[in-house]
């Protein structure tokens, strides 16, 4: 059986921009998003450059308290998701939900969440770890979110 998918929008968060058209002209005009690197401690690592999102608040996607359960990687796929939802044009309250969805695709999740919460564990023991630690991690949260 065959099945028609349409492809109605697009949504990106990268460190080259965070909406399709900075991103374009961003490619076009031949920017590189590898810079020195803000949200690593660089004392720890060899390295100090690498591709970073900027200017991404997940607050202009949902509250401050839904984005405390998420790590960072969920705050991303949410942002993308709405961006393509938003570019889409469609009126989702007059849409067929069972026809419609977003595709994700992430090969692992969750690692800032995981390295937080284990040094957690490690300094103050099992009962500083997180209730929502693996909700926050698992890949497929990503998805459920948006």
């Amino acid at each position: 059986m065959n099945r028609r998918v349409v492809i109605t929008g697009i949504g990106a968060l990268t460190p080259i921009g965070n909406t399709k058209e900075e991103i374009f002209d961003s490619l076009v005009e031949g920017k590189s998003g590898i810079n020195i690197i803000d949200r690593l401690d660089k004392e720890e690592f060899p390295t100090i450059i690498g591709g970073e999102v900027k200017n991404f608040n997940i607050e202009d996607y949902v509250n401050k308290k839904e984005a405390r359960k998420m790590d960072k990687f969920t705050q991303f796929a949410i942002g993308a998701s709405r961006l393509a939802i938003d570019d889409s044009k469609l009126d989702l309250d007059t849409i067929d939900k069972d026809k419609f969805g977003v595709i994700l695709g992430c090969g692992i999740g969750g690692l800032e969440t995981f390295e937080k919460e284990y040094s957690k564990y490690e300094k103050r023991g099992p009962k500083r770890v997180s209730p929502f630690f693996i909700p926050m991690m698992i890949t497929n949260m990503a998805a459920g979110q948006v």
